[in-house]
């Protein structure tokens, strides 16, 4: 098993916390988002030797951590698949490999869901992704993506900009497994891909993540949904830290995300 956490961003939309931190360093109930994740896996008996985290903005305080560091020296002009391509050393054919965003938690049951998936790409899920957005805002469309599944929970789109609820059976929640044997062809496919054209209005070195999941579906590969209910959140603004302080505070946030 190896994890990579994917790190490099500045972090913009959290300022000022994290004007002199990476964002994975932003704290949320009394300690920050990264020991956050490293709990859970350490709760899924993942060893911290096994776990990777690729860093940009601020990067001299997370190579102060007890964690393998690669850095993505181009992080102000790149985006987050070329930030976890930084790692690609760390990629292991015949070893799972789990790649998780830098500004998420999630309790140890939705890591395990993922764990227990056996196809060759899994990502987790929220079903319930409407019920927590609308902590964060008022229209939960506006910011919520397309994430439609077949009858058997693979993903056929994601990544796209909704025209309503039916095309959002869940919300992608940037935590992905690898299966052990499709990792070097996870990298071979990356490289392989044409770097003259863009992804979704994006060129390649800064298509986004889902982006990237959808050209292996489109190529061929089965990409499956492992649904959970809340369980995890994403902390992308001021806004939604506040929110989570807040609910940290008076109890409520135990409803969404069990400490």
């Amino acid at each position: 098993m190896k994890v990579i956490i994917l790190a490099a961003g500045q972090g913009t939309r959290l300022r000022p916390y994290s004007d002199n931190i990476p964002k994975c360093m932003v704290e949320m109930a009394g300690k920050p988002l990264l020991l956050h994740q490293l709990d859970s896996m350490k709760a899924c008996k993942i060893s911290m030797d096994d776990v990777a985290i690729v860093g940009g903005y601020k990067i001299d305080i997370l190579k102060k951590l007890k964690l393998k560091v690669f850095e993505n020296p181009q992080y102000t002009s790149t985006n987050m698949v070329s930030t976890l391509f930084c790692a690609r050393e760390f990629m292991k054919q015949g070893e799972d490999l789990i790649i998780s965003y830098g500004d998420i938690i999630y309790e140890p049951k939705v890591l395990k869901s993922l764990l227990d998936c056996s196809e060759p790409i899994c990502i987790t899920a929220d079903k319930e992704w409407e019920r927590l957005w609308r902590l964060r805002m008022d229209d939960p469309l506006l910011d919520a993506e397309t994430f439609i599944m077949d009858k058997q929970y693979y993903v056929q789109e994601l990544g796209k900009k909704p025209s309503s609820n039916t095309e959002v059976d869940a919300q992608y929640m940037g935590l992905i497994k690898v299966r052990s044997d499709m990792v070097q062809k996870f990298l071979n496919t990356y490289d392989a891909m044409d770097k003259s054209i863009n992804y979704d209005g994006k060129d390649y070195k800064n298509m986004y993540m889902t982006s990237f999941i959808q050209y292996l579906i489109d190529a061929g590969w089965n990409v499956k949904a492992c649904l959970v209910k809340n369980g995890w959140l994403e902390v992308d603004t001021v806004e939604d830290l506040d929110v989570y302080k807040r609910m940290f505070d008076d109890g409520s946030i135990s409803s969404y995300y069990q400490l």
